[in-house]
Order: structure tokens, then C-alpha cells, then sequence
């Protein structure tokens, strides 16, 4: 039987670790053909071997994809290498500082973090759609993140973004709705990646209060993740756009 995704191209960014490595293996194993975009090389390399050792086909290269060139450079690669772009993972992020309020925020980490979070997304989409319309359509996951849907304290340049993220997800939907391309955006919880163990070993927040916070009572997986971008990127999505899918344990309906 054919996968969900069998013989389609997929770039995801932020792929070499956490919700972007595991939604890579999950959508290789549904047929697609991945190409993997990370600031980490040596992670993204991580990931293609892992996919080509369960018998898919994916390739890898470096990108910071806050900067134009290098975004332009990656769609154009995977057009290349696999001859369309039909699906694409907008993934890729970072955490910036999270024990600064508005006030004393630090400019440069602000202005990073608007750069990685969003801007990126922008970005990834502004070169992604047209090489989808060439194709005849497809189909866009961006990541935010339940802080793209409620406040909390102390991260005012990751909340921004987040919020940024689902604004834009609905602006390119409609924008998109009649071009055959969907756009649709997932909204995690606390999930275990390297992200969150980097807050927990700061003392930002421990892991009991992510727990305590989550009404499922745990944290979730970064394969918990990759099944609901799965489904959004494929057809048995097909009259889905503009949404912004909450896995998060319950996080968001308190």
C-alpha cells in the first residue's frame, strides 16, 4: 500500500533535531523524498542517515533561514536534487531569552529570536509557494507553538513570533485557498526536545511545573507532533487551511 505521501518532495527546516527530526523520519516513511535544512549540519546529516537507513530517500544542507539568500538557495536545492517541492515543514526555531520581561528584554536576542521564529517562516513561504504553483499545488506546516495562542511571562520576543506565526499561516491560507496550496500551522505543548531540556537546565522552568501545567500530566514527544503535520501536510487534510492545530496535551483548553 502506498504511503500518505508516496512519491512527494518535502523540505522541512530545523530537521537535524526534535519535532523537525522526527516529523522528517515520520513523512520518509509515508513515501515522501525529504530534504533537510539545519544551522546544525552535522545534526541534519544525523537525520538523512536515519531515514536512509529505514530504506527512504533524503538529503541535507546547511542554512541560517533568517537570511534571504540562503532561504532561496534551500528551495532551489530541493528542486534540484528532487525535481518539485510539493510539502514543506517551516520548522525551524529558537528559544531566545525566557526570564527577561518586556522591559528589560535584550534588543539583539528580540530581535533574533523575530528573525529565527518569524521573519524565517515569512521567508521559507515567500520562495516555497511559487515553486509549489509550478507543481500544481501543496502543502505548508509552519511551526508556532501554544504560546502563539496564550501569553505567559517572560518571553516576550518568543511569544510575539509565535502569535506572528499563526497570523501569517491564516494570511498566506486565504491568500492560497483557490491556488490548490494549503497552509496550516501546528501549536505544540511543552514537548521533550532539545529546546526544552535547555529551559529545564537553566532553571527557567522545571519540569515538574511543564508537567503540573499540562492537564495530561506529562510532556509530550516530539513523534506526537510529527503525526499532526503529517496529516496536515497530506490529502486526508484536503479541506483543512488556516487552522491552527493545538497538540498539547490540553495545554490551551484550560
Amino acid at each position: 500500500m502506498a504511503g500518505l505521501l508516496q512519491n512527494k518532495v518535502a523540505l522541512i527546516t530545523g530537521g537535524g533535531s526534535g519535532i523537525g527530526r522526527a516529523t522528517s523520519l515520520r513523512v520518509a516513511r509515508e513515501g515522501a523524498k525529504v530534504m533537510i535544512a539545519d544551522y546544525n549540519p552535522d545534526g541534519a546529516l544525523k537525520t538523512v542517515a536515519m531515514i536512509k537507513e529505514a530504506g527512504g530517500t533524503a538529503d541535507c544542507l546547511p542554512a541560517d533561514v533568517s537570511v534571504t539568500k540562503q532561504v532561496e538557495a534551500m528551495v532551489n536545492k530541493t528542486v534540484e536534487t528532487f525535481g518539485r517541492l510539493d510539502y514543506a515543514f517551516n520548522n525551524a526555531g529558537i528559544e531566545g531569552a525566557l526570564a527577561a520581561d518586556t522591559v528589560s528584554y535584550p534588543e539583539d536576542i528580540f530581535d533574533r529570536v523575530i528573525a529565527i521564529n518569524l521573519k524565517a517562516v515569512w521567508l521559507c513561504m515567500k520562495y516555497e509557494i511559487p515553486q509549489m504553483l509550478k507543481g500544481g499545488g501543496g502543502a505548508i506546516v509552519n511551526t508556532a507553538s501554544v504560546l502563539g495562542l496564550v501569553g505567559i511571562e517572560g518571553a516576550a520576543a518568543y511569544n510575539a513570533a509565535k502569535h506572528g506565526v499563526v497570523g501569517l499561516t491564516k494570511t498566506a491560507a486565504l491568500e492560497c485557498a483557490q491556488k490548490k496550496i494549503r497552509v496550516n500551522c501546528v501549536c505544540p505543548g511543552f514537548i521533550r526536545t532539545a529546546m526544552v531540556e535547555r529551559v529545564i537546565d537553566k532553571g527557567l522552568l522545571g519540569e515538574e511545573i511543564m508537567v503540573a501545567m499540562e492537564p495530561m500530566g506529562r510532556i509530550g514527544k516530539p513523534e506526537e507532533i510529527a503525526e499532526g503535520v503529517c496529516w496536515l501536510l497530506s490529502d486526508a487534510a484536503s479541506f483543512v487551511t488556516g487552522h491552527s492545530l493545538a497538540i498539547d496535551g490540553g495545554f490551551t483548553a484550560r
